[in-house]
């Protein structure tokens, strides 16, 4: 159903694939927009249990596109070094296919849990539990990863040789 990385040498491990999700701290979410448009939308995540989790508000055009369809799929760039003198980039990256949906629940304050303590983890806990607890204005979305891969300049994998 996926396709095969093209060149295969520059494919990350399964182990380095995660540790890119893990220290990135933004994504492109890609989905079905209004009237069949594609719609990327830059966004804050965590990745948690071998899933994307996100906030959202209530309203707007990003709900409106995941409840629409839930398939999407969501990148993240880990190093992006211009090499002028090569007319290239040094770069490792992230993409995965999945289908997305809100959450509730033990799996809601969890997730929530982590994408505060992801980007606010030196906050006091009870500022966090806090803040968990007043934030009833937004959705967590999750995205159940269907498949994912991580790729990164020839230059990286030759440097690790």
């Amino acid at each position: 159903m996926f396709r095969e990385m093209r060149r295969s040498k520059q494919l990350l491990t399964t182990e380095d694939t995660k540790a890119v999700m893990n220290r990135s701290t933004s994504g492109v979410l890609a989905c079905l927009g209004d009237e069949d448009y594609p719609y990327a939308v830059p966004l804050s995540f965590v990745y948690f249990n071998d899933k994307i989790y996100f906030h959202s508000a209530k309203m707007g055009h990003k709900i409106d596109a995941i409840t629409n369809d839930s398939k999407v799929s969501f990148s993240v760039t880990d190093e992006d070094t211009i090499v002028s003198k090569e007319y290239t980039t040094y770069f490792r990256s992230v993409i995965a296919f999945g289908k997305s949906r809100i959450v509730e629940g033990d799996e809601k304050f969890e997730a929530f849990l982590s994408l505060v303590k992801k980007y606010s983890g030196d906050q006091p806990k009870k500022a966090q539990y806090k803040e968990i607890a007043e934030c009833s204005h937004a959705y967590i979305i999750a995205i159940d990863i269907e498949h994912i891969t991580g790729k990164e300049a020839i230059e990286f994998v030759r440097a690790k040789k």
